[in-house]
């Protein structure tokens, strides 16, 4: 594998050389087809001098509702809720070693290198009160769902120049324009940086579905409707022979 890991640096970023800082990814675009179960991307670099490198995913930025539900006359029904502005889809960091030990706490702020150090404001300038309840609230869905990974992956070094860290995304993610931003430290401070677009979209026939229910909603809801029915009374008919 390192050699075959090598030849690929070589060949991709081969060109650059005596730039500080170099990586690509082994592909550029995740499909999700009928069946996606998760995926890995490879990505892989080289530097040009002995430092850390630090590897953030992040999805597309969308407003996300947090709601809390309570009691109403017996029934739970949703009483309160926040919403934060730009919650990136997907978010994962990497680094050669621990966050702590190459970058000081206004760096990783700076850079929001780690799930405690996201910037989620509310959309509403006003919100007060429980805004960090709902803030913790907001991460932990993340988490459970896969989309927030909680632990930092790791950064794995061929050599003093040559890198690499394979890059896992979850069958629930979210299509759109993600950015892969590779950051060299050397002393507390970031000394390079690139960012790599990755496409994640629907392919084949869930990508024919997908787009028709957004051109065309209500049509796609009435035949939901209509099928839902109609195999109801399929399993009925099934049921009452069996």
């Amino acid at each position: 594998m390192p050699v075959v890991l090598a030849t690929l640096i070589h060949s991709a970023i081969g060109p650059a050389a005596g730039q500080p800082l170099v990586a690509d990814l082994s592909s550029h675009l995740v499909a999700i087809t009928t069946g996606f179960a998760g995926t890995q991307v490879l990505l892989f670099g080289a530097i040009e001098e002995e430092g850390d490198v630090v590897v953030l995913v992040r999805g597309p930025g969308t407003d996300t509702v947090v709601r809390r539900k309570g009691k109403f006359w017996g029934l739970w029904v949703n009483r309160e809720d926040v919403a934060f502005a730009g919650v990136p889809a997907f978010y994962a960091v990497a680094s050669s070693r621990p966050l702590d030990q190459i970058a000081p706490p206004t760096l990783r702020a700076r850079y929001q290198l780690g799930v405690d150090r996201l910037r989620l404001s509310p959309v509403d300038p006003a919100a007060t009160g429980e805004v960090a309840a709902f803030r913790d609230a907001l991460i932990r869905q993340k988490q459970e769902s896969r989309l927030f990974v909680a632990e930092v992956g790791k950064v794995s070094f061929l050599g003093q120049r040559l890198f690499r860290t394979p890059l896992d995304f979850p069958s629930n993610l979210p299509t759109g324009t993600y950015s892969v931003e590779v950051l060299l430290l050397r002393g507390g401070e970031v000394v390079a940086a690139q960012t790599t677009p990755l496409i994640v979209s629907k392919d084949g026939f869930s990508a024919e579905v997908y787009d028709f229910a957004h051109a065309h909603a209500a049509l796609y809801g009435l035949l939901a409707v209509v099928l839902g029915t109609l195999a109801g009374w399929l399993g009925g008919v099934v049921f009452r022979r069996a």
